[in-house]
């Protein structure tokens, strides 16, 4: 097939499921909404935290690091999805296509390397609660963060170099809801056999790597849980621990199922499906997760906005 110039301003065409679905009006309305509540339950779940000197605490900092990727990645990626179906223009820049791979893949990396050192952290809380603040000292967290946020981004940065280095054939039509690896090699002119076989190895080692350490920690986590002597304890332990294995269900099912599971055991409009989840409805429903059941959260909710505001018998 001939090829095209990629780098002369000729860009992509983004056919996601919005075009491809039998309802995308109503789809459509559905991601808005979803983005507005992403953006509603993260900003507000970030304001408490940084208001309410109660909570600056090691694990709501790393919730509100939690907050703030799922925040970057759905505006990463809602945004322009949502004007791209309302404008009837479903085209991306050459340039505009890297710059959203490299975010993508960034907030994901680093969300994959950051759950696990949330893990590490219920670990500690739970099962050496009197060596909690050494083990969480402010240096130890702030070292988490810094670490996912770099090796998300090193990580991101080269798969995308490497990618967008590909000769693109005739065809600009990515099946994609928006930039993503293995959609936009298909376009590929030249053979990409090694390279895919590379990112599906680096795949499974950034998803189970990270999911072996959260499995490990809360096995760990329910042994302890099992042998306490109060059940009140027992209670707000596994309340707290549920929380952060459903984000975790959520979070690592979607991702596993687009980069760990071979290409041939699902189709273009499963990927769309899944990539949906980890990047648009998983982001709005976090805080929520989190927050609905905790108590320290409420009531810093309530300290912060007011009575007026937040009455005493709300849920949220």
């Amino acid at each position: 097939m001939e090829i095209w110039n990629s780098t002369l301003g000729n860009g992509f065409i983004l056919v996601g499921i919005l075009d491809s679905s039998g309802s995308p009006g109503l789809l459509c309305a559905a991601f808005t909404a979803l983005y507005f509540l992403a953006l509603a339950s993260n900003g507000l779940l970030l304001l408490v935290i940084t208001m309410d000197t109660r909570l600056h605490v090691p694990m709501y900092l790393l919730l509100g690091q939690l907050s703030l990727m799922d925040l970057l990645l759905t505006s990463v990626i809602t945004p322009k999805a949502v004007m791209d179906f309302l404008l009837k223009d479903n085209s991306i820049s050459f340039g505009g296509c890297a710059l959203q791979m490299f975010l993508e893949l960034t907030l994901g990396g680093a969300e994959d390397l950051f759950l696990a050192f949330m893990a590490y952290d219920r670990y500690v809380a739970i099962c050496h609660p009197l060596k909690y603040m050494i083990f969480m000292r402010p240096g130890i967290c702030w070292l988490m963060v810094a670490t996912s946020w770099t090796l998300g981004s090193i990580s991101a940065l080269g798969y995308t170099v490497y990618t967008m280095l590909y000769p693109f054939c005739k065809s600009r039509q990515i099946k994609h809801l928006f930039c993503e690896i293995p959609p936009l090699l298909k376009l590929a002119c030249a053979d990409t056999s090694r390279y895919e076989l590379m990112v599906y190895v680096m795949g499974v080692t950034f998803l189970l790597l990270p999911l072996a350490v959260i499995l490990a920690s809360y096995t760990l986590i329910l042994f302890t849980v099992l042998h306490m002597p109060s059940n009140e304890g027992r209670k707000k332990a596994l309340v707290t621990c549920s929380s952060h294995l459903t984000v975790v269900g959520m979070w690592y099912g979607a991702a596993t199922f687009m980069y760990v599971l071979p290409s041939s055991f699902h189709s273009p409009k499963e990927d769309n499906i899944f990539s949906i989840f980890y990047t648009i409805v998983t982001p709005a429903l976090n805080p929520l997760i989190y927050s609905l059941r905790n108590k320290e959260v409420t009531g810093a909710l309530r300290r912060v906005l007011g009575k007026r505001l937040l009455p005493a018998h709300s849920t949220f």
